[in-house]
């Protein structure tokens, strides 16, 4: 079974160097929230109607209604609009100022992340990596379902963090990247019915041998 940094060097020959997410921390916040079920296209559409306006001022400015019609696209208006209301207010105790933010303990900044309603452990973990450059490694569906076609078998998420983070480089940036290599992954090749034809993984995973027999 190839190691952690063996998957990520063959994802970055396979598809580059990915993009990164934003180097502005709070479209990552505001984003982050926004995309939680929904298509990313969606996010894209309200940002881009907040336009040069996306700052923690005007968001609280905001009220609730408002700030639910304005984020519509995205689905679940009522939920989204509280939690980016109560995550926006959370990051006002920091002054807004993600730099803050990133100098605190990651264990101890992932508890008051996730102590918020709305903010589950893979919102968190983007939060960490994206917005104030820590470490923590992003596991979503996409990297389950890429771990378990390839073979690997793991109890639970503290299994797969564990497998991620004891062997790459303590580098956000390499984690934020290969979060976004398994989403291009898994948008291309590994989605829940694989398109296997030109995987870099091709005949090494398991869906593999159904793929050649479908093509008989």
């Amino acid at each position: 079974m190839k190691t952690s940094v063996e998957l990520y060097e063959q994802l970055l020959e396979a598809y580059g160097k990915p993009r990164w997410w934003s180097d502005d921390p709070y479209t990552v916040m505001f984003q982050a929230i926004l995309v939680q079920n929904t298509a990313w296209s969606s996010v894209e559409k309200v940002t881009k109607a907040v336009g040069d306006r996306l700052a923690p001022s005007y968001i609280l400015e905001l009220s609730q209604p408002e700030l639910e019609t304005l984020i519509r696209p995205c689905g679940f208006c009522r939920g989204k609009a509280a939690s980016i209301r109560r995550l926006t207010a959370w990051y006002a105790q920091y002054g807004f100022d993600a730099g803050t933010v990133g100098r605190k303990d990651k264990q101890e900044l992932r508890k008051e992340l996730l102590s918020l309603k709305g903010i589950g452990p893979e919102t968190a973990d983007v939060l960490l990596v994206f917005a104030f450059h820590l470490p923590s490694f992003i596991i979503d569906a996409y990297t389950r379902r890429f771990l378990e076609r390839l073979g690997y078998s793991f109890l639970n998420d503290a299994e797969i963090r564990s497998f991620f983070e004891n062997s790459l480089p303590k580098d956000y940036q390499i984690y934020g990247w290969f979060h976004w290599l398994i989403l291009d992954h898994g948008i291309q090749h590994c989605r829940k019915t694989p398109a296997c034809e030109g995987c870099t993984f091709y005949g090494s995973c398991r869906n593999t041998l159904q793929y050649i027999i479908r093509k008989k």
